[in-house]
C-alpha cells in the first residue's frame, strides 16, 4: 500500500508541474515536446507534442525514463484522452543518417509541434536545444521532470517507439529489438556480428562495425 505521506509527496509533485507549466504561460496554448531514440542504434527517433488543458492532472506522470513500460502504456491512452491536442512524429534510420541524429531530432520535433491539431502559444521542449519553429518557446533542461506537458510528450514518444521497435522484431527477427529496442547493448552487438545490419540501422552508428 501507498502510505499517507507517499500518497501526499505524489501529490505535492504532481501540484509543482502543474505550476511549473502555468508559470511558463498563465494564459494560452502551452505544447510540451520531448523525444525518444536519440542514442540506439537501430530504429527512429521520436518526438511528441502535447497540448494539456488547462489544469489538467495526471495521476503517476514522469519522465517516461523514470515509469516502467506497463505504466508507461497506462498512460499513453489517459496522456491521449485528456490531452486538446497532440502528435507525433518520426525520423527514420535512413533520414538520421542523412542529416545526422541532432538535425533529425529537430526536425522530428518541429515535424509534431506542426502536426498537432492547436497551435500552441508557447512551447517548452525538453533539454537545452529549440527546434526552429513558427512559434515563440524555450528549452526546459529536465523537463520532463519539471513540466507536466513535457512529461506527457516523453510518455508518448517513448511508447510510440517502444511499439515500433516490437513491430520491427517481427520484421527483423534474431536482434531481440523487443528488448533492447536498438539500443547498444552486447546482445545487439553480438546480433549484428551473426546477421549483419538490417533496414532499420543507423550506418552513422556503427562506423566501427561495418
Amino acid at each position: 500500500m501507498v502510505g499517507r505521506s507517499d500518497a501526499a509527496s505524489e501529490a505535492e509533485r504532481i501540484q509543482t508541474m502543474k505550476d511549473f507549466d502555468k508559470g511558463i504561460l498563465a494564459n494560452g496554448y502551452l505544447a510540451g515536446v520531448d523525444e525518444a531514440g536519440r542514442g540506439p542504434l537501430a530504429g527512429p527517433v521520436v518526438a511528441a507534442a502535447v497540448i494539456l488543458p488547462e489544469g489538467a492532472e495526471i495521476d503517476g506522470i514522469n519522465d517516461s525514463k523514470k515509469l516502467s513500460e506497463k505504466k508507461r502504456e497506462a498512460l499513453f491512452d489517459v496522456i491521449k484522452d485528456k490531452a486538446l491536442a497532440y502528435a507525433v512524429c518520426m525520423a527514420g534510420a535512413e533520414r538520421i543518417d542523412e542529416i545526422n541524429i541532432l538535425r533529425a531530432t529537430m526536425e522530428a520535433m518541429r515535424g509534431a509541434v506542426e502536426k498537432l491539431g492547436l497551435k500552441p502559444d508557447y512551447v517548452i521542449v525538453d533539454g537545452n536545444r529549440m527546434p526552429e519553429l513558427t512559434v515563440p518557446g524555450e528549452a526546459v533542461v529536465k523537463g520532463d521532470s519539471k513540466s507536466m506537458a513535457i512529461a506527457a510528450a516523453s510518455v508518448l514518444a517513448k511508447v510510440t517507439r517502444d511499439r515500433y521497435m516490437r513491430e520491427a522484431a517481427r520484421k527483423f527477427p534474431g536482434y531481440g529489438f523487443e528488448k533492447h529496442k536498438g539500443y547498444g547493448t552486447k546482445a545487439h552487438y553480438e546480433a549484428i556480428e551473426r546477421l549483419g545490419v538490417c533496414g532499420i540501422h543507423r550506418r552513422t552508428f556503427l562506423k566501427n562495425v561495418l
